[in-house]
């Protein structure tokens, strides 16, 4: 089979698993209920100059947006305007173009493929505008709009120190675009992410009175429409005006390795405001007067690692620990963050799952905490589909709850052994997750301590159990009968397990009063009670005998 099919089949193949297994009329549902979410953060923005989520999530759900257009093509295709409530009276003297955003170095590589004259610079994470002179005199400054007309901006942009009201010696019109951004002195992405920079300044210039927080925006010249048409020429002539800072961060680079190496350095070293990734340029581009509000083939951007990501929850489950804490996992579709695969994430407590109120179908916001947990940041929109979910109650578990594998109670029971086998218990080499749950699932715990009595020929039966390892298993469960008494107590999960003398056996143990209990040093009221408690369980008293039977010492 020529290359060229297989290579179409598996990229076939490969958006056929990306794309949604929704009954039919869900499609047209879910499509249309992330269009109005977008429109929604686009006026929050445009209008009101809110940002209510972070730009890189909004550009994810865009994206999100196309492909489900790309899997559902039967579905009427509605054009996307998310300019359309930003659009101003005021035509701009060059058309500003906005860029493609490339995803990753191999479609840099392609980009750069019979390009010459390549230069960067970072990507300031601000709110573009055009400013324009007459004879050195600031004159009007215009919102980016939707390209070809913005709003006046020219009350705020006053107040703005950053912009020149003057520029001594300029004769004619002279028209700059750039990015008015949040100043953040020795501002590190990487570490500190956006800040929330660009809806300040949005926030700002929408205001009739930005105040003295205006002091805080600076400006960031990155074209003249008029100018040289050769970067080098372009370069002088902000140096000449005064816009040292633009012109220093713009960098000549040979290949795709200059342009990581800057790429990186710009993402980890300090800069004077928030970037959010690079711009590739070509040196040489047209005339301003030619252009059109569009995407340009002589710039692009290449955004830096997503700090946070966009995952849709696929299920929710319900995760009981051996104390009987209840942790909400969703299961998520893939993501990709920084390097990591990401499938699930601990939404917290049960009262946070239900305050957030997260379901199949929801898309959530992942971030990483410490470079490697992955992070719930919270709920972005909603499937307009809401599935049931049985949830545990308020209280059905506790630290004596479940004892024996009964319907319901399996996770606790398991994770009781679990801890019990472990480091913090007894200690058994080999003895982990896996195995407590393939002896369940061969019906052999009825109990927390039924292990112990467990042949060899027994243990050989279970599936995933090979003869060796079944020998060596039925060794560390006769083993655990030497363990010390001490360490039997925390095996078991007995609250403050050292709080009581040494040769102190059960009987000693057991008949103390919670008065007494908070007799013993770092013991207080709450925990003397949790100790009373654990010794006059019946479960626990139950689990006494047999290991009295057992002759384990202590009981």
């Amino acid at each position: 089979m020529p290359r060229l099919i297989v290579a179409l089949l598996l990229c076939l193949a490969s958006a056929a698993q990306a794309c949604p297994d929704w009954p039919a009329e869900q499609a047209p549902k879910q499509i249309e209920a992330l269009r109005a979410q977008l429109k929604q953060w686009d006026d929050a923005y445009h209008r009101d100059g809110q940002s209510p989520v972070a730009d890189e999530l909004y550009d994810q759900a865009r994206e999100r947006l196309k492909q489900w257009q790309v899997c559902f093509p039967q579905l009427p295709a509605t054009p996307e305007t998310p300019l359309a409530s930003s659009t101003g009276t005021v035509r701009h003297p060059a058309a500003h173009t906005g860029l493609d955003k490339l995803p990753d170095a191999s479609a840099v590589r392609d980009w750069l493929a019979n390009r010459s004259d390549r230069w960067v610079q970072p990507k300031v994470d601000g709110v573009a505008v055009t400013l324009l002179y007459r004879d050195g005199r600031f004159l009007q400054a215009i919102s980016r709009g939707d390209g070809s007309a913005g709003q006046d901006w020219t009350a705020n942009a006053q107040r703005i120190a950053t912009i020149p009201k003057q520029l001594p010696g300029e004769r004619g019109v002279l028209v700059l675009q750039g990015e008015l951004f949040w100043r953040l002195p020795l501002h590190v992405q990487a570490r500190q992410g956006g800040a929330g920079a660009r809806g300040k300044v949005a926030g700002l210039m929408a205001r009739k009175e930005p105040g003295d927080e205006a002091e805080q925006i600076g400006l960031f010249v990155w074209e003249l429409p008029d100018g040289p048409l050769e970067m080098p020429e372009r370069l002088a002539r902000l140096r000449q005006l005064g816009f040292t800072d633009s012109a220093e961060l713009t960098e000549p680079v040979t290949g795709l390795s200059d342009i990581e190496a800057w790429r990186e350095h710009w993402y980890r070293q300090p800069l004077p405001f928030a970037s959010d990734g690079i711009v590739i340029r070509q040196g040489r581009r047209p005339p301003g007067k030619t252009w059109s509000a569009q995407t340009p083939g002589w710039a692009v951007a290449w955004k830096y690692p997503h700090q946070q990501a966009l995952a849709e929850v696929r299920r929710v489950e319900f995760k009981v620990g051996r104390s009987g804490r209840v942790t909400p996992v969703l299961h998520l579709a893939p993501v990709e963050l920084d390097g990591r695969t990401i499938q699930r994430v601990g939404a917290g407590s049960l009262k946070r799952w239900r305050s957030l109120d997260v379901r199949p179908g929801d898309q959530v916001a992942i971030a990483l905490a410490g470079l490697t947990i992955p992070r719930l940041d919270g709920v972005i929109w909603r499937s307009p589909t809401r599935v049931e979910i049985a949830a545990p109650e308020d209280g059905q578990y506790n630290a004596l709850s479940c004892w024996q594998p009964s319907v319901g109670c399996e996770e606790q029971f398991l994770a009781r052994l679990e801890w019990l086998a472990g480091k913090s218990g007894l200690g058994l080499a080999g003895v982990g997750p896996g195995t407590w749950r393939r002896l369940h699932e061969a019906d052999l715990l009825r109990g927390m301590l039924d292990w112990m009595t467990l042949t060899p020929e027994q243990l050989s039966q279970v599936p995933g159990l090979a003869e060796r390892s079944a020998s060596a298993l039925h060794q560390q469960f006769q083993f655990a009968r030497q363990r010390p008494f001490a360490l039997w107590l925390r095996a078991l999960g007995a609250p403050s397990p050292d709080a009581h003398p040494a040769g102190d056996d059960w009987s000693a143990l057991a008949t103390r009063s919670a008065a007494q209990w908070q007799q013993q040093p770092g013991i207080g009221k709450v925990r003397a009670k949790q100790l009373e408690d654990f010794f006059n369980a019946p479960e626990v008293v139950q689990l006494r005998e047999q290991l009295h039977d057992l002759g384990v010492a202590g009981f």
